[in-house]
């Protein structure tokens, strides 16, 4: 079972933006303006929304440069800042052209890889993820939550222009891993019996399986297949990315999802994002 155990990925940032330099060299003029699963961004807009989020990274938190002073402090408030933040960085970031947007996503993505690198994966990060619950995060779950970041939207390019995926196993499974890991904060208030267990499975070579289990006060990951399953979720890897960063309808992915057994616990896996905004 998995779920437990860190997702120390920091070397595969390289590799995945490797893979998003030699996507956006390869577009057409008339690609960068191909709509996206995201409503409001075109391909442009995504490309420059991953420019935006790595330089904007390095600038707080590896050179402690903060130049916004407000400091959120509830979840709604975290949505409208990072909102207004990927707002008004797509705004100027998608003016570039793509031989220059090229040009300094190359130079963003190698320092971010180098930092990544650098850091001691279970020191307390800066910024914590909370999607997952945490007021606490440790460098390893951040990095994970970044190359979600940079994995799903270059996904999002690739889907716009009929670009193949990146659906390799060892660049999708941590992504799908550290999507999994919020479900616990997901399920916080779905109420159920102490012992009741889930079983959620990501079909394909790409997936893996998860079981979530009712304590008295929580739900956590268990590290065996327990005798009994409440719920049992199978979810095809192709839509899995985008059920969890909302870019499919929920009524369409249901349809292409196996729920055997209390469908009504089978709710927190359809409803849960793993993004912010």
């Amino acid at each position: 079972m998995e779920g437990y155990e860190p997702i120390l990925c920091a070397p595969l940032l390289r590799k995945v933006d490797r893979e998003l330099l030699r996507l956006l060299s390869s577009l057409t003029a008339e690609e960068w303006g191909y709509r996206t699963v995201s409503p409001r961004w075109e391909v442009r807009d995504v490309a420059a929304h991953l420019l935006d989020t790595a330089l904007r990274k390095l600038s707080m938190v590896r050179d402690t440069w903060f130049v916004e002073k407000q400091i959120p402090q509830t979840p709604r408030e975290v949505v409208s800042l990072v909102n207004r933040l990927n707002d008004e960085g797509v705004s100027v970031f998608r003016r570039l052209s793509p031989s220059i947007l090229i040009e300094l996503m190359e130079t963003a993505c190698e320092q971010s890889a180098d930092f990544h690198e650098s850091l001691d994966p279970f020191a307390q990060a800066t910024f914590n993820v909370s999607w997952a619950g945490e007021e606490i995060s440790a460098n390893w779950f951040d990095t994970a939550r970044e190359l979600t970041e940079r994995w799903h939207h270059q996904q999002q390019i690739r889907l716009a222009t009929g670009r193949p995926g990146i659906l390799t196993r060892e660049l999708y499974h941590p992504v799908l891993d550290c999507f999994i890991r919020g479900l616990p904060f997901a399920y916080r208030h779905v109420d159920a019996s102490p012992g009741t267990n889930l079983l959620l499975e990501i079909s394909g070579e790409c997936g893996g399986r998860w079981v979530l289990s009712r304590e008295e006060h929580r739900w956590h990951f268990l590290r065996e297949m327990p005798s009994q399953i409440a719920c049992s979720i199978t979810v095809p890897e192709e839509i899995a990315w985008m059920l969890f960063t909302k870019g499919i309808d929920r009524d369409v992915a249901k349809s292409q999802i196996a729920i055997d057994g209390d469908e009504t616990l089978a709710e927190g896996v359809l409803g849960h994002v793993a993004i912010v905004g």
